[in-house]
């Protein structure tokens, strides 16, 4: 079992940057970020491999960035030009997967209890 904390979720403006930190007890091949707004399903935000290979939704795209740091056991979401369709509450995943990383749900076994960003306009 894997345990996930994340931590520095908030409150920002619109354009404004924050910055999401997951602590993990082991590291896993493929870790990532998911989201979920209000009323909506949760989606993929970024994933990024052991070797450092990312893959980001579409919407972020340009705008986040994922890293890991492999000794720390933590994966960073850096999160700039903010939107207000941003604000969701973001989880942190990892995947049992060793040879795939890819923002997929079903590709994801752990998970962590999420941190809140929200934006405002």
């Amino acid at each position: 079992q894997v345990q996930l904390v994340e931590s520095g979720g908030g409150s920002v403006q619109t354009g404004g940057s924050l910055t999401l930190s997951c602590a993990a007890s082991d590291y896993r091949y493929c870790m990532g970020w998911f989201r979920q707004a209000p009323g909506k399903e949760r989606e993929g935000v970024a994933v990024t491999s052991f070797y450092g290979v990312s893959s980001y939704a579409d919407s972020v795209k340009g705008r986040f960035t994922i890293s890991r740091d492999n000794a720390r056991k933590t994966v960073y979401l850096q999160m700039n030009s903010l939107k207000p369709e941003d604000t969701a509450m973001y989880y942190c995943a990892a995947s049992r997967l060793v040879a795939s990383c890819r923002p997929r749900m079903a590709d994801m076994d752990y998970w962590g209890e999420g941190t809140l960003v929200t934006i405002s306009s």
